[in-house]
């Protein structure tokens, strides 16, 4: 009995490491393009494709997994998780995950994510391989490459704004549009606060390590208003390209002013957490820690307000 239980208790410390590993709270930044271009694509279209949809959504969060395993054993290998890291504890640089059982975890991420992909060929042209494959290789090469030298946040921008959106509403419509690359951006932009506060956080230890993050090349001054800034245009963007004719008073367009209600809390407690207001390392932490986990929060509600305001401006204009 006894040795069942230990074997039972070390299958769940492993699920419990590998769940870790995988970054829950980032999920929100795979989801929100493809519901953002899903709804762009049924308000435009009047109805929705099920199987390209949960096809974009399942490659959209195994690959978020997949980058958070890569980044998790490289970032070990390079040392940049050493004993001073304030964000969450890493799996690899912990010892809760061995460096050869992650990489067996990226293969089989990556695996799992070009299986998921590999059928929305079907809808969209053998072309999206390409795009497949292109979102494989830069999940390596940010990690390993462009994250230490201030791409980042372009990536950011390309991968969970441009591509997601456009893509998801292309498989669904055969075209896109000017106010779907508009609405991309805009939702790259909201995505990249969560780099942006990450990096932020990190920054002391970005600069030891040599990691020239774009916090680290702006400065941290800089940054707090660069996350405020992102997350302002990204609604202006939002509000003037819902379906409602240019200054036109509709419920619809307002919806995603309550994102930026939210982000602009968030941006002052983030401004306002200093090594001289918390004494303390570990009060630091949890300090950043609880606003990475309202940034992931603000991400979410505007995916979910952005998909509202099309429902609620297609139905004030079909009355």
């Amino acid at each position: 009995m006894h040795n069942y239980l230990y074997f039972c208790a070390r299958i769940m410390n492993k699920k419990q490491s590998w769940l870790l590993a995988s970054r829950p709270k980032t999920l929100s930044g795979a989801a929100v393009p493809v519901a953002i271009g899903l709804s762009l694509a049924w308000a435009d279209a009047g109805r929705l494709l099920i199987v390209p949809a949960v096809l974009c959504l399942l490659f959209a969060f195994v690959m978020q997994i997949d980058a958070n395993l890569v980044n998790d054993y490289f970032d070990y290998l390079k040392g940049t998780d050493d004993e001073n890291r304030l964000g969450p504890k890493r799996a690899c640089a912990q010892g809760w995950i061995t460096p050869k059982a992650m990489r067996r975890g990226i293969a089989v991420t990556t695996f799992v994510a070009c299986l998921a992909g590999l059928p929305l060929v079907h809808y969209g042209g053998w072309w999206l391989v390409a795009v497949g494959v292109a979102c494989v290789v830069f999940c390596f090469l940010y990690t390993t490459h462009l994250s230490y030298y201030g791409f980042g946040d372009v990536l950011v921008l390309l991968f969970f704004g441009l591509v997601p959106v456009c893509l998801t509403y292309y498989v669904q419509t055969g075209t896109v549009t000017t106010t779907v690359i508009l609405q991309s951006l805009a939702c790259g932009m909201v995505v990249d606060t969560l780099l942006v506060v990450n990096n932020y956080r990190d920054y002391e230890g970005d600069r030891r390590s040599g990691k020239r993050t774009l916090v680290v090349l702006i400065g941290r001054s800089a940054a707090e208003w660069l996350y405020l800034a992102l997350g302002l245009v990204a609604t202006l963007i939002t509000v003037f390209t819902l379906h409602s004719p240019l200054f036109t008073f509709h419920f619809s367009l307002f919806t995603p002013l309550i994102y930026l209600i939210l982000h602009v809390s968030t941006w002052w407690r983030m401004k306002h957490v200093s090594h001289d207001v918390c004494t303390h390392r570990e009060e630091y932490v949890r300090a950043f820690n609880r606003i990475l986990g309202e940034t992931a929060r603000n991400i979410a509600l505007y995916g979910l307000l952005v998909a509202a305001s099309q429902l609620l401006s297609c139905l004030a204009f079909s009355v």
